[in-house]
């Protein structure tokens, strides 16, 4: 959303060059978007949280000024964190930043070309919705949505807008996850069969903020807008700032970790979401009051929709009781692994001679070889400095923004993650299969729709 003046000076340019236009092969638009490259973009922040100031933040810094970007606001509904995030803005941009008690003032600031949302894992779609009908572009952390209702709504309305959105699954913008992806869709490492994801930590202060908690009274924010629409439950600033471990704030492990990697499954694959999903597991070590999992297994079932024949399984384990945070990927083919935690394509565990032979087959062994020479190694922490990965992803939202061409993760990316996601938490939440049914677009419970 430009100002009048800038919309003003941008109309006169284009006007004025109207008559040569033609002879340079370009369109009035794609004239517009060149003239667009001298404006400064405009950006707000939704929500001041600690991945945006440890991540976010640091990745956006290292682009800004050479692609004309600028902060310039700051939504957050507790006083304390808005105060937080303009001090803090203040001191790396050098101007003053406005602060917004809530979305509504950010977006009558009228002058907001972009935002990043940074927000509650519930409130992801729903904050991405209110950007793209005030005409602005959006950079919005995964999960994109917790619930179907929230994904459709989403998906619609960014499908229907002209504006630029990028789900923060930062692997999308990996040189190494890029070259397994083509790697796969190229053909050469066969079909899956197989794909091992983990995510381990032993914290047992993780997703919890209990400074924060002794911090926060309810007369300081605004606790009816932050459930959205949530179920009303009483005041609890534990959901507020340890919403990571509560039910329906969050669905924990499949949201927050889980979202990443099944996403990479989607990528290289080309498949949309599982056709079955079953979970176990339990509150095993961190007995705190919490509602999400400590420990979780769940196992998918991936292929083509109607043919049972063709597929593979996908088993995603997380635990943090026990763990180094080094999150695992592997996928597996008849002829070896690709792990993207080496980088390496190898024979390990191949169809070898001998085995083969036996059953007059011939043997079946991928070469030895490095995916890529840029180790981007996956920064599992919330306080990652800007890290490789999502300094690249950052900078891949800000030039697409000027390009008006399709990010590394758009709006389809956090739809099919989100299927993956609600489909695991049904299961969790249930005890039961859950798959997804194409016609209606919900997730499936013993032929009922998934809810809270």
């Amino acid at each position: 959303m430009l100002s009048s003046r800038r919309k003003f000076i941008k109309q006169s340019a284009i006007a004025a060059a109207g008559t040569y236009m033609g002879t340079m092969g370009l369109s009035a638009k794609s004239y517009g978007n060149i003239i667009g490259a001298n404006d400064r973009v405009r950006v707000g922040v939704v929500g001041f949280s600690d991945r945006f100031a440890g991540s976010l933040l640091p990745s956006f810094l290292n682009h800004h000024k050479e692609l004309n970007f600028d902060m310039v606001a700051v939504s957050d509904l507790w006083n304390y964190r808005r105060n937080l995030g303009v001090d803090l803005l203040k001191t790396k941009f050098g101007h003053d930043i406005t602060a917004c008690r809530n979305n509504d003032e950010l977006y009558n600031l009228k002058d907001i070309d972009a935002v990043i949302v940074s927000t509650a894992d519930f409130q992801h779609a729903v904050h991405a919705i209110e950007a793209i009908k005030a005409k602005c572009d959006v950079y919005c952390e995964k999960p994109f949505a917790e619930t179907m209702e929230d994904a459709r709504a989403a998906l619609k309305a960014v499908k229907e807008s002209k504006q630029i959105l990028q789900i923060g699954s930062q692997r999308r913008s990996g040189g190494n996850y890029k070259a397994a992806s083509k790697f796969i869709q190229d053909g050469k490492f066969g079909d899956i069969t197989m794909v091992e994801l983990s995510w381990n930590v032993n914290q047992p202060g993780r997703w919890r903020r209990p400074e924060l908690v002794a911090k926060l009274k309810q007369e300081d924010t605004d606790w009816k807008r932050f459930l959205i629409n949530r179920p009303f439950e009483e005041w609890d600033p534990r959901k507020y700032l340890e919403y990571r471990l509560f039910w329906p704030y969050s669905s924990g492990m499949p949201g927050q970790w889980m979202s990443h990697q099944i996403d990479t499954v989607h990528w290289f694959t080309g498949l949309k979401h599982p056709r079955s999903v079953v979970a176990n597991g339990g509150i095993y070590q961190w007995k705190d009051g919490r509602r999400n999992w400590d420990t979780t297994t769940a196992v998918f079932d991936y292929g083509k929709e109607n043919d049972a024949q063709n597929g593979f399984q996908v088993v995603f384990t997380s635990r943090m009781h026990n763990g180094d945070e080094n999150p695992a990927e592997i996928y597996y083919s008849n002829g070896g692994e690709l792990n993207l935690n080496t980088n390496m394509v190898s024979p390990k565990g191949g169809l070898k001679e001998n085995a083969a032979k036996a059953m007059k087959l011939p043997p079946n062994l991928l070469p030895e070889l490095k995916l890529t020479d840029m180790m981007e190694k996956v920064v599992a922490s919330a306080n990652t400095g800007g890290d490789k990965l999502t300094s690249a992803h950052m900078r891949n939202w800000m030039e697409c923004i000027r390009s008006r061409e399709q990010t590394n993760a758009p709006v389809e990316a956090g739809y099919y993650h989100s299927i993956a996601n609600i489909m695991t938490n049904a299961a969790v939440r249930t005890g039961k299969k859950a798959i997804f049914d194409e016609a209606t677009q919900e997730v499936m419970v013993d032929g009922k729709v998934f809810k809270y």
